[in-house]
């Protein structure tokens, strides 16, 4: 079974979202005309709209918060186990 899993770089995420806010046209249209799925591009204007600059940090690279987070839980979790 092959993966069709599709790697999108930041400026094409960043374009797509910026088409969606601009042209007047459905998330689907815009999706269609770029030839991806419409969840993805309904994802990225999600992300986008959440977390501005921050969106589409690409995998392995977390904001300074979801760092914090993953660090907190790791030491929570030591935490527990010595309990």
């Amino acid at each position: 079974m092959q993966n069709d899993h599709r790697v999108y770089e930041k400026a094409f995420k960043i374009e797509a979202v910026r088409l969606v806010q601009t042209s007047g046209k459905s998330i689907s249209q815009v999706a269609k005309d770029l030839g991806i799925p419409d969840s993805n591009l309904c994802r990225w204007c999600q992300d986008h709209e959440e977390r501005g600059e921050q969106a589409f940090v690409g995998s392995g690279h977390q904001t300074a918060q979801e760092e914090e987070i993953r660090h907190l839980k790791r030491e929570l979790d030591l935490v527990r186990k010595a309990a």
